[in-house]
């Protein structure tokens, strides 16, 4: 039970720094972004394929205010990894013992 407290203390944690931190990110750009507007080649820059998808930009569709829409896209950005995440490492888990038992060749106790 412990762990899985831990882990729902985690998620919880992970959602509220996405939610609200996504809510207070600056809306200056990045250190690329911001070098390339300076050397003056930004606009060559083409649209990266999810340039349409429900989140790009750190915004999310549909959403007009512009800091609650940053602060949900964090919150499902963080959604998302931990559901990937968590699904990975069910797939991968180490399972029951039985399991690993049945893997493993048998010793005989005649065959010393």
């Amino acid at each position: 039970m412990r762990l899985r407290a831990f882990l729902l203390t985690g998620l919880v944690v992970a959602l509220l720094v996405a939610g609200v931190g996504s809510y207070y990110a600056s809306s200056h750009p990045d250190g690329l972004e911001h070098v390339a507007e300076q050397t003056g080649f930004l606009d060559s820059a083409d649209e990266h394929a999810a340039a349409d998808g429900p989140l790009a930009d750190y915004q999310t569709r549909g959403v007009d205010d512009e800091r609650l829409s940053g602060g949900l896209a964090g919150v499902l950005g963080a959604l998302a990894v931990a559901a990937i995440g968590g699904g990975l490492f069910w797939l991968i888990r180490r399972r029951d013992g039985d399991e690993a038992d049945d893997a493993a060749p048998r010793q005989h106790a005649d065959s010393r």
